[in-house]
């Protein structure tokens, strides 16, 4: 049996990346997949505590469906936003994406 705190690494890990992919990356589909690779992090603590904890019950599986929900929801209205920009900028660069100032 693997244990518990060899799930909380790997998605200490797979947070981090996300975080370096939101922060480093100037290009608003990179950003867009970090914040996706911290929510995946999210889902991997929520399912180790899930089955370490509280097994028989289903509250953690619920959880990470929600999340997973939400996280599609997030992509879809964060690309239909690229999208938009991208035929009004000719650009998907995150620093010239400013169609909210004046």
């Amino acid at each position: 049996m693997i244990p518990l705190a060899w799930y909380l690494i790997f998605a200490a890990i797979l947070f981090c990346v996300g975080l370096f992919g939101v922060l480093a990356r100037k290009n608003a589909v990179a950003v867009l997949m970090g914040v996706e690779l911290m929510l995946n992090a999210v889902n991997v603590n929520l399912l180790a505590f899930w089955r370490y904890l509280w097994a028989p019950k289903v509250d953690g599986q619920v959880f990470v469906a929600i999340v997973l929900v939400a996280a599609a929801a997030e992509a879809v209205v964060g690309l239909a936003l690229i999208i938009s920009a991208y035929r009004k900028r000719n650009t998907v660069a995150a620093e010239e994406m400013n169609l909210l100032q004046g």
